[in-house]
Formats: structure tokens, C-alpha cells, sequence
């Protein structure tokens, strides 16, 4: 598989984490999309174990996420920049720690936009936990699977 190909892999992944903080965009089935055309592509036994394993992280989650209160974030008053601030977060925690980072760095990043939009500690936990309870959870578990099949593809092209 050629560099051009590998950088539209790469690209279609990256909108779909996009797409995981956005509401009603398919994200991480676009994850899995981009990672399901690459090994059809590729033909070492790597790329079809990298497959295989992303399909069922993906379905767990989904499990998972089924568990969950429904998404509900727009009437928590839940806002984009939230979402940046959360997403960014939570890869910075991932590069971080690997894997484990990525829960306290996404609360951390909703923490944070609460704070600068609101002001005081006290008020920005209170609207944390509203978040969260209005259906952040469940955008963690997605986000955090979509990025555990990123990383590994990632992993298996650098590393092969």
C-alpha cells in the first residue's frame, strides 16, 4: 500500500474521531471503515489481526454505550468548544499515559472549557458532572475505543 493511501487511511480515521465528538456523524464507523479498507489492502496477517480486533473493540463498545444513558449533551448546555476542549484532552492524556490518560485527560478538557466558560472551580465541577451525566460517558467510550483502533493502526504501520 502506498504513502497516498495510507494518508487517506489516516485522514478518513481522523474525521471519524472527529465525527465521535459530533453529534450524528457516524464516527466510529468511519474508524473502522478506514481501518476495514486498509487491510483489505494490505496483506500481511498484521493488518487482518488489526482488523479483527478493532471489530470487536468496536462492538464492545457499542455494548457498552447500549448500558449508557442516552446522549442527551445539547440540553445539558453542552457546547463545541466542550467537545475540543474534551477531545484534545483526552489525546494529550492518551500520548501521555497510553490508553489509561485518556479518561482523566477527556474530563480534564471538559473541566477545563467549564472553567474558562463559567469562571469558578466550584461551578465548573457542577457543570462536569451534569455533562457527564447527560451522556458524556458515553461519548468517552466511543472516543476512547475509535482512539485504542487508531493507535493500533498507527502502531502496525509504523512498526509493521
Amino acid at each position: 500500500m502506498g504513502a497516498w493511501e495510507l494518508l487517506l487511511v489516516g485522514v478518513v480515521m481522523l474525521l471519524g474521531l472527529c465525527g465521535v465528538l459530533v453529534p450524528g456523524v457516524p464516527g466510529s464507523w468511519l474508524v473502522w471503515a478506514a481501518v476495514a479498507w486498509w487491510a483489505v489492502q494490505d496483506t500481511r496477517t498484521t493488518a487482518w489481526g488489526v482488523l479483527v480486533g478493532s471489530t470487536v473493540l468496536m462492538l464492545v463498545a457499542q455494548a457498552v454505550r447500549w448500558q449508557l444513558p442516552p446522549r442527551r449533551l445539547r440540553h445539558s448546555g453542552a457546547t463545541r468548544r466542550m467537545a475540543l476542549y474534551a477531545g484534545l484532552g483526552s489525546v494529550v492524556g492518551f500520548c501521555l499515559v497510553p490508553v489509561v490518560g485518556s479518561v482523566p485527560g477527556f474530563v480534564g478538557g471538559i473541566y477545563l472549557a467549564e472553567r474558562v466558560r463559567l469562571g469558578g472551580h466550584g461551578e465548573a465541577v457542577a457543570s462536569t458532572r451534569t455533562a457527564l451525566r447527560a451522556g458524556g460517558w458515553s461519548v468517552l467510550v466511543e472516543w476512547c475505543a475509535c482512539l485504542l483502533v487508531a493507535g493500533a493502526w498507527l502502531g502496525t504501520v509504523l512498526w509493521g
